[in-house]
């Protein structure tokens, strides 16, 4: 008896523990919708709304940009994104699950995410715009430059 309850606490414990590695931490970044791919960001440089003491962003305390103030590649999504594509990568349009919350709460399947071109990156880049709502309308939208650590809202 006693062995077996060994065994079990084994298990739980490796299950735990395994959690806290690369794999187990790429893992819970994928699910809020990141990945542990990018490269970590420095608490508090481009969050927009309240941070917390860690220098995250406050689930629901967003900001706002205008249109204006947004870089021209995200003038351009936005576009595309209205015209309903062609989209540049693949994964534009996929589903967004909001899973750590920063944007305000919807059922599954309201956000779609799409890629802000940034000039001189040989991949996607950190940059994306983030919208609620029917495909190809802009009225419920949302810009990170930090991959999905922050939110701005994307006023008129």
């Amino acid at each position: 008896m006693k062995s077996a309850s060994a065994f079990s606490c084994i298990v739980a414990l490796s299950a735990i523990l395994g959690g806290c590695g690369k794999e187990g931490s790429q893992n819970a970044t994928e699910a809020s919708g990141a990945s542990a791919s990018q490269a970590p960001v420095q608490p508090g440089l481009s969050a927009s709304g309240p941070l917390t003491a860690s220098g995250a962003q406050v689930a629901g305390a967003l900001g706002t940009v205008t249109r204006t103030q947004l870089p021209g590649e995200a003038a351009e999504t936005l576009r595309l994104i209205k015209a309903g594509g062609p989209f540049p990568f693949g994964d534009d349009g996929v589903l967004f699950r909001n899973s750590a919350l920063l944007l305000p709460k919807h059922p599954r399947g309201y956000y779609h995410t799409y890629t802000v071109r940034t000039p001189g990156s040989t991949d996607r880049g950190q940059r994306r715009i983030v919208c609620g709502g029917p495909r190809r309308h802009t009225d419920d939208c949302y810009y990170t430059d930090d991959y999905y650590a922050s939110f701005r809202r994307i006023a008129g």
